[in-house]
């Protein structure tokens, strides 16, 4: 691992807007009050990478609290150090295993889910990876209130297409869906937050998909 990594990693661990691993689980039906401090909605952006969407959300809703998941501490570092730094207070980060995601939230403790971007797994063999897996969906319902809502953008049309099966296939309402965002009627400030990847998608006449759906 690179020195930097290696920093980063030691940094984190230092930072008041990470949890990580177990500790999150003294959270679990409390991040609202305990970890926020307040009673507002709480919003999850998954594989949360660098944390540019979870960020932005922060920036333009200050009262909701948004929270970014991945498992990767280098990559969680510059979120949560921008946060620090420009002191959002509605921001954190926690570092764990997505299919472990029951042990930290309670029933219903979720408003929305965003999935920006995330690995497609293409390979037959990786599917149960995917994010957008029954498996994965069926939690995601578990922690999500009753009208919460679902967000997916991604670069990768396999993915999107995979996902549109999936949801298909157990019934579920979709409310809006494109698969060309940036030449569509549904894009507003929210959806044209984008991060380093998506920039460079672009420039490469990318197009980008976005489904939003409820269970």
């Amino acid at each position: 691992m690179g020195k930097d990594k290696l920093r980063r990693f030691a940094e984190v661990a230092t930072f008041k807007n990470v949890i990580q691993l177990d500790a999150g689980k003294d959270y679990k039906g409390k991040w609202a009050t305990k970890f926020f401090a307040n009673n507002n909605p709480v919003v999850l952006e998954l594989a949360c990478g660098k944390g540019e969407y979870t960020v932005n959300l922060a920036k333009m809703f200050p009262h909701i609290n948004f929270i970014g998941i991945d498992y990767k501490g280098n990559r969680i570092w510059r979120g949560a150090k921008t946060a620090l730094e420009e002191r959002i207070d509605n921001v954190g980060f926690l570092r764990i295993q997505i299919e472990t995601i029951l042990e930290y939230f309670a029933e219903s403790e979720i408003a929305e889910i965003w999935i920006t971007f995330p690995d497609p797994q293409p390979q037959d063999s990786r599917e149960k990876k995917r994010l957008t897996n029954p498996t994965f969906l069926e939690k995601y319902k578990t922690i999500l209130e009753d009208d919460g809502i679902m967000h997916l953008k991604t670069d990768n049309d396999g993915f999107y297409a995979y996902t549109l099966e999936q949801i298909t296939l157990l019934n579920l309402p979709k409310v809006k869906e494109t698969a060309d965002l940036y030449h569509s009627d549904i894009v507003d400030d929210v959806l044209s937050i984008k991060t380093y990847y998506e920039r460079k998608y672009l420039a490469d006449n990318k197009n980008i998909n976005y489904v939003q759906w409820r269970f």
